[in-house]
């Protein structure tokens, strides 16, 4: 190769990196001033031209007439060569991309998975000038970051400090809103974060690039010159911005392994298929911990995605059965969950890790039902001044509701009727008629004829104390059970 030029003929020349050309013969002859790796679907607005762009296909279309213009753009740019990586994300390849090619010159290359980004980026660096060859050395090794990586085991934190080390700037990773993106990377201030994933790179003292996600930008990637440092330039942070996205990417793919097998012990726990020392040791597993009290949530009347960004910081699992959500863990959650709009929520009493979830489920579905009914964002089990009297057995509270309330239950089966509401609905009015009629929607002298009726059936009489208290301690015992839930 000559001392400070190289072409992509001489690329392919070179035994070491055993590029194979797909398209775009007669470009060989171009030359490259720079190598570096983009998974942008245009990353024309950075490039200076001759430029050698190495991709793993992230950010290649997969229509044919996105992939055309793919290259074309890369061409327009001035790029001397494009390299594929083998094996990996590459999409399938129209036609109408290879006859771009050829038509225009435009070399496409192949690089095998064996053949590390960096030895391209290498030859190109042994061809460069003094300063563009120190720039590539940061390069180089930002490009090592994934090996690290999986060879040392490195935490988020420790990752990117190495990276701003190598690279003279101080690095910041946030949402598009400002939110932290990565666990041990400072966000930015908010106002330098760009309007749009799309804009100019270039902020006052450094650099601001989005980060790639499936779907769109996962935020933002900052980076400014450090102080005494040598910044490096865009095309390595734009190296950092890869390796924050391929970050981000395993960070969710662990959070939905974690929520998958949350879901899945969950599942176990209400039906009481694990013992206490074998669910305590899941639940720690799972990030729940292992000392203090947990509750179980119903939630009610909120979608998927608006639960899991308000729980999304917080140790949680999580179970859909219907349209409510289950979810377990710590005390903490409850304030959480009723800030969701449009939310309703019971909750269990606390308990320790690990118990069986029999009664908190019971707990958790008659506080839920209460929710809906009251209006309220969360109701804790324990809170009705009544119901905390009543016995958690079962077996006691359906024989408390046989004994007093079966005549009108069976009454109000064979008829269609409505007696058990109509007298919950006028205890809880205070035994005001007319307050209970207005809510029930009948005139006042049919809910007096439901209340004579329900005297009869029952044989008692509901302007007697003892009664009284002893229908309503039925009553509250039959919405425990989910006999009355309306």
């Amino acid at each position: 190769m000559a001392d400070h030029k190289v072409t992509v003929e001489d690329l392919l020349r070179s035994p070491a990196l055993q590029l194979r050309v797909l398209a775009g013969e007669a470009g060989l002859s171009r030359s490259v001033s720079w190598a570096h790796v983009s998974e942008l679907d245009d990353p024309t607005p950075w490039l200076l031209g001759a430029e050698v762009i190495m991709t793993t296909g992230i950010g290649v279309p997969r229509s044919a007439a996105r992939q055309r213009a793919y290259l074309e753009r890369l061409d327009d740019a001035g790029v001397s060569a494009l390299a594929l990586s083998a094996q990996l994300h590459v999409p399938p390849l129209h036609p109408a991309f290879f006859e771009a090619a050829a038509e225009r010159g435009m070399p496409v290359l192949e690089v095998p998975l064996a053949v590390p980004f960096i030895a391209i980026a290498q030859e190109v660096a042994a061809a460069l000038r003094e300063d563009a060859g120190e720039r590539l050395a940061a390069q180089l090794q930002v490009f090592g970051a994934l090996r690290w990586l999986a060879a040392e085991d490195l935490d988020t934190a420790t990752l990117f400090k190495r990276l701003e080390r190598l690279s003279g700037y101080d690095v910041y990773l946030s949402t598009r809103h400002g939110l932290p993106l990565l666990p041990g990377v400072p966000v930015p201030p908010l106002d330098v974060l760009p309007a749009e994933p799309d804009a100019p790179p270039t902020i006052p003292g450094g650099f601001a690039l989005p980060v790639s996600a499936p779907g769109g930008s996962a935020g933002y990637l900052v980076a400014f010159e450090r102080e005494g440092a040598r910044p490096a330039g865009l095309a390595v942070v734009q190296h950092i911005a890869t390796v924050a996205a391929l970050q981000v990417a395993m960070a969710r793919h662990e959070r939905e392994t974690l929520r998958r097998e949350g879901a899945e012990t969950l599942a176990e726990l209400l039906q009481d298929l694990l013992d206490p020392p074998a669910a305590r040791r899941r639940l720690a597993r799972l990030g729940l911990p292992a000392d203090g009290d947990t509750i179980l949530l119903v939630v009610r009347g909120v979608p998927d995605d608006a639960l899991r960004r308000a729980l999304d910081t917080l140790p949680h699992l999580m179970l859909r059965r219907g349209d409510d959500h289950y979810v377990l863990g710590p005390p903490s959650l409850g304030p959480t969950v009723a800030s969701v709009p449009g939310v309703a929520a019971g909750a269990s009493r606390p308990f320790p890790p690990g118990d069986s979830l029999r009664v908190a489920q019971r707990e958790a579905v008659w506080a839920v039902s209460h929710a809906a009914e009251s209006g309220k964002e969360l109701v804790h089990y324990g809170e009705d001044t009544t119901g905390r009297w009543l016995p958690d057995d079962p077996a006691t509270l359906a024989a408390l509701v046989d004994h007093v309330l079966g005549g009108v239950l069976a009454y109000d089966s064979a008829h269609d009727s409505k007696l058990l509401t109509s007298v919950r609905v006028w205890m809880e009015r205070n035994r005001h008629v007319e307050d209970a009629a207005a809510a029930l929607h009948i005139h006042p002298n049919t809910l007096s004829y439901r209340l004579r009726r329900f005297a009869t059936l029952t044989g008692r009489d509901l302007s007697s104390s003892a009664a009284f208290a002893e229908v309503w301690l039925a009553v509250r015992a039959a919405r425990q059970l989910g006999v009355l839930s309306s």
